[in-house]
């Protein structure tokens, strides 16, 4: 078993515009969607309608994404905000 044990630590993980990006896909998705949906028939006689579903599957977790990812970084912002704070605030603790 010591053989799938991690010789290194795993790297940090990549921050960046994670709620710009989930909307981004959101939309994308979306406008696939409607972009298709005239065309049902096309893809309904040749036994792909369900990418059509597909592509509304993906909007709707992306949005499920995009409240995901707010709450996310609104979360990371309080926390970054009350370490900053503690460290701000005098020491009280020896009085």
């Amino acid at each position: 078993m010591e053989k799938w044990t991690p010789k290194h630590e795993a790297p940090e993980p990549l921050e960046g515009p994670v709620v710009a990006t989930v909307t981004g896909g959101t939309i994308l998705w979306f406008v696939l969607f409607v972009v298709q949906v005239p065309f049902y028939g096309w893809f309904d006689d040749r036994g792909h309608a369900w990418w059509i579903w597909v592509c509304l599957a993906g909007a709707g977790l992306g949005l499920i994404g995009i409240w995901y990812v707010r709450g996310r970084d609104a979360a990371i912002r309080r926390a970054a905000e009350r370490a900053a704070a503690e460290e701000s605030a005098p020491d009280t603790a020896h009085h």
